[in-house]
């Protein structure tokens, strides 16, 4: 079992800033790739990052690539997400997984993961 805890989200302006972080423990940390994904009132959780277990790929939305970072400390068995110009589109509940290695489901799927935080809520105002 893997058990994460996202925290950092709240309340911003459109073209701040925030960073989420997300706190793994139970099995090793660094032998799971993780991902971001967000889900607003009414739609689907939709994909927004991935990192592999070893930081050396990573994958984003369209909709966020060039704005926000994805990063992992396997020390701290932490992953990031870094938003910058954050826009009120971005506004959900944002969630943190953790996909096994064993998984062959699209790690742009929510079923590409196999542990998921409860979730922490970004409002960004216009």
């Amino acid at each position: 079992q893997v058990q994460l805890v996202e925290s950092g989200g709240g309340l911003v302006q459109a073209g701040g800033s925030l960073r989420l972080s997300c706190a793994a423990s139970g099995r090793t940390f660094s032998s799971y790739a993780m991902g971001w994904f967000r889900q607003a009132p009414g739609k689907e959780r939709e994909f927004v990052a991935a990192i592999s277990w070893s930081n050396s790929n990573t994958d984003y939305a369209d909709s966020v690539k060039g704005r926000f970072t994805i990063s992992r400390d396997n020390a701290k068995n932490t992953v990031y997400l870094q938003m910058n110009s954050l826009k009120p589109d971005d506004t959900a509940v944002y969630y943190c997984a953790a996909r096994h290695y064993t998984n062959s489901h699209s790690a742009r799927s929510t079923s590409g993961y196999d542990y998921w935080g409860q979730g922490t809520q970004v409002t960004v105002s216009s």
